[in-house]
């Protein structure tokens, strides 16, 4: 079923106003209320179009993370199919340290929102998908789903942004690799 137009350019206008709003406030600050009022929409609309904040904030983390999904389905190696697995888990935990690091207060208000089942983001379970397969690949002795969640640990909001005060971007994708690394059970990946 094809989006209306209107509806295309509401559901643009409140992703765009929700994201702006994190840029001025806390996580915990930004309401449904001001966000319908920044995109010139009523209350209403927001919640038809996404139920809850939880909604809202998942949309919104799941259109930032669409470029990233669409490299690991079908982009080039090393992120996308066709390299071996280590260098395919060192090439998403660089590429998702630094989704991360772009958009700590959108993953804090994500978690915020999210706080009650983290677990059922869909972001969330198809980024561990991938990394239950390839580190299942790596560790076919080990527990990939709970590695899996151990790794994706390490990009909790507030993790993530006193890493990154305490010594930028490059801090926060080392400590992931040096992660990964021994998650999957090797010193280096060829």
């Amino acid at each position: 079923m094809t989006e209306r137009a209107d509806a295309a350019r509401n559901r643009q206008a409140l992703l765009r106003a929700a994201d702006a709003l994190l840029n001025d406030h806390a996580p915990g600050h930004v309401s449904l209320d001001q966000v319908a009022a920044a995109a010139g929409v009523g209350k209403g609309t927001v919640f038809r179009r996404f139920g809850s904040r939880t909604g809202l904030f998942r949309e919104l983390l799941a259109e930032r993370a669409a470029r990233l999904g669409a490299a690991m389905d079908s982009g080039p190696p090393p992120l996308g199919p066709g390299a071996p697995p280590g260098q395919r888990l060192l090439a998403f935990v660089d590429e998702l340290a630094l989704l991360a690091a772009e958009n700590i207060r959108l993953i804090a208000a994500h978690e915020r929102a999210c706080a009650a089942d983290p677990y059922s983001d869909p972001t969330y379970q198809r980024w561990h998908r991938h990394l239950h397969a390839l580190i299942g690949e790596l560790r076919p002795d080990g527990d990939a789903d709970f590695l899996a969640h151990a790794l994706l640990g390490g990009y909790d909001g507030e993790l993530v942004r006193r890493m990154i005060t305490a010594g930028g971007v490059a801090r926060l994708r080392l400590a992931v690799r040096d992660l990964a690394l021994r998650v999957a059970g090797v010193d280096h990946v060829a």
